[in-house]
Order: C-alpha cells, then structure tokens, then sequence
C-alpha cells in the first residue's frame, strides 16, 4: 500500500529538549521529522506532535518547532497541532482519538522517540484503532540501537509498515513534473 498524502496525517512523538541528547541519531530523527514536518505543511498532510510530560523533558526541539509552524506565510499550509500527553501511548492519552480522528484519515505517518516505548505503544494502539501505520525507521530512535531496532521489529511484526523519509516525501509527491515538486526538492536534496 502506498502512503497518499489525502489519506494519511503525520504524527511526530515526543522530539523534546531534555531527551534529545540522550537519543542514539537523534539528530538524524529530528532533521528526517523536520523534514516531514516540513513536507506535510506545504502540501496540506495534518501533522501532529506530541510532548510527553513537558514540565520533566521540556518542549519539542527547535527544528520541530520551526519545521511545525510558520508564523505569516503566505501559502496554503496548514500548521502541525501540538499536544502534551503523560500516556507513553499518544492513543491512551484522553482527546487524542478524537483529535486524530478529525482528521478522517486512515493512514499514519509515525516518527520519533523512543521506538521501543512511545513511538511502539501509539504504533500499537493506532493499529488496534484500524490505522494503517507506517514507521519511519530514519525519523525515529531510541537512547540505544537496540531498542530502536527491537521497536522496530515488534511494530513490523504487528502490521505496521517500515518506511524511510524518502519514500513518504516521494509517495505524497506522487510525480516530478509538478510545481510541487520542485518546490520540496530542497527537502529531498
């Protein structure tokens, strides 16, 4: 199944200051986010973020930050909904079914961190939810490789399909002979 842009919405977990140095890549998880960030608000993808317990691990990361919003642009894009939860799964915490739901989309772009705890646990309830869910293995980490790969087995095993940033920017692209296209070739280069 290929991810559409008119079906899916990104959701990024928990790219937070405190943790972020702690993360294995993590600095490859928050560019390959941002960029995705990035691509779905320029071409109309709902994007989420959230933050787990802000007053312990402090507010998403700058890049995700900037990459979420544009204050004044002057386009059609569409600015990525922040939420705090204390639920390692985003579907566990209170208003989160709802908020995605609205949405009415079926597929899940899933990136962040930790692989093996949040990112596996909302991978796990949106697949029970009847979501197709598709992890970015570049996009997401763990503070250990292992973690991050066992997280990503254990989602494969599930029924969640394993993508890279590529492949989503590509898929949502759908042809390279648009406007919008070369407009988001900065973000493949």
């Amino acid at each position: 199944m290929l991810i559409r842009r008119q079906q899916s919405l990104l959701l990024v977990v928990d790219l937070q200051e405190k943790l972020a140095p702690a993360i294995c890549e993590g600095e490859r998880a928050i560019r390959n986010s941002a960029r995705l960030l990035e691509g779905a608000r320029r071409l109309g993808v709902p994007a989420f973020v959230s933050e787990q317990y802000v007053k312990g691990l402090g507010p998403s990361v700058e890049a995700i930050r900037q990459a979420a919003t544009k204050p004044g642009e002057a386009t059609a894009a569409v600015d990525a909904k922040f939420f705090e939860k204390t639920h390692f799964s985003c579907t566990a915490e209170p208003g989160v079914a709802e908020l995605l739901g609205a949405a009415e989309r079926r597929q899940v772009v899933l990136t962040g961190t930790e692989t093996h705890v949040c990112v596996l646990q909302t991978g796990m309830g949106l697949l029970a939810a009847g979501y197709s869910v598709f992890l970015v293995a570049d996009a997401a980490s763990s503070r250990r490789r292992g973690d991050h790969q066992a997280g990503v087995e254990r989602l494969r095993a599930a029924g969640a399909q394993v993508v890279t940033t590529e492949m989503v920017l590509f898929e949502w692209l759908e042809a390279a002979c648009t406007d919008e296209f070369r407009a988001m070739l900065p973000l493949i280069r």
